[in-house]
């Protein structure tokens, strides 16, 4: 079973593996969602020996916020890592997004009456403004941290840039940013200034929309309109068939382990030195539970490079 790592310079510890919980009350984001089956899926994630969970008031304007405060009641709060992220301002059915420190304060009190607990692990903004310098909006933030309503500071969608004009005061803890062996620019761009100033990553979309787990083969697939991977350039032309040749390559070491596709991206990210967390989106028990069986796979140092090498053509 991996290690359990440290965020940042905090003193919140968590497996690393995490459960994405967009799919936990994200009626605006998914279709037909059952809550039941979404408080079943957390569960199933605690039960496994998970303890991260990463949610975000943009996940059904605080549904799943909710749906997990109604969940974790049943459990030790003191070793479970709970992840959220705030930055919308909704006013009068309006949406804005906002960094300033006061709404960051609000949306942090928010947060918490909505989970029923009394401080969060990890605070994140979850996209950046236009207006706010991003070393003041982290201040605030500090503010809450010293108070203990917040034990980590996090960034998400933030660029190297911005992420650089935020830590000014050396403040931030991690950053939650998009990458995944098909979306590799923050190697180059990002990934070395988080080891000099020890800030913890985890990438979101790791499984890159289910395109990494092995389930689609070289057919040309075609989505509704109102699905997102019909605007997705990873699902069409080339691009679409060479990274499903790329993922049937892998289908010897996941021979290996007796493990599925999924599994073994998954394990290749725990094993990753740049990556803190990884944090699979479920929308089931089972889900969750075949993505724990990860944790226990112990890629050697050639299959985590074979991996490596078969998406090194992606950016």
């Amino acid at each position: 079973m991996a290690k359990n790592v440290t965020i940042g310079q905090s003193k919140v510890t968590t497996t690393p593996l995490g459960l994405g919980t967009n799919a936990v009350g994200g009626h605006n984001l998914f279709p037909n969602l059952d809550e039941q089956t979404g408080m079943a899926t957390v569960k199933a994630a605690l039960d496994s020996g998970i303890t991260m969970l990463d949610t975000a008031y943009a996940y059904g304007l605080g549904r799943s916020e909710e749906l997990i405060g109604q969940v974790i009641k049943n459990y030790d709060r003191s070793k479970l890592t709970i992840a959220t992220k705030g930055a919308q301002l909704v006013k009068d059915g309006q949406s804005t997004i906002s960094n300033a420190p006061d709404d960051l304060k609000r949306f942090v009190e928010s947060s918490l009456k909505r989970l029923q607990t009394d401080y969060l692990d990890i605070f994140y903004i979850h996209f950046p403004d236009e207006n706010t310098a991003k070393d003041k909006a982290v201040a605030a933030l500090q503010e809450l941290k010293d108070q203990g309503l917040i034990r980590a500071i996090g960034v998400s969608n933030f660029s190297p840039a911005q992420l650089k004009e935020a830590n000014k005061n050396h403040q931030v803890d991690v950053i939650e940013n998009q990458y995944s062996l098909i979306h590799r620019d923050p190697e180059n761009h990002l990934f070395p200034y988080l080891h000099q100033e020890h800030i913890s990553f985890v990438p979101f979309f790791p499984l890159a929309s289910g395109l990494l787990t092995g389930k689609y083969d070289e057919t040309p697939r075609k989505f509704p309109e109102d699905d997102l991977r019909s605007q997705d350039p990873n699902f069409s032309g080339s691009r679409f068939k060479a990274i499903v040749e790329s993922v049937n390559s892998l289908q010897p070491i996941a021979d290996n382990h007796d493990a599925t596709i999924a599994q073994i991206v998954l394990a290749w990210y725990i094993k990753n030195p740049a990556v803190s967390v990884v944090i699979p989106g479920a929308k089931s028990p089972e889900q969750v539970q075949s993505n724990v069986k990860a944790l226990s796979i112990v890629l050697s140092d050639e299959e985590f490079n074979t991996i490596d090498n078969a998406f090194k053509s992606f950016e």
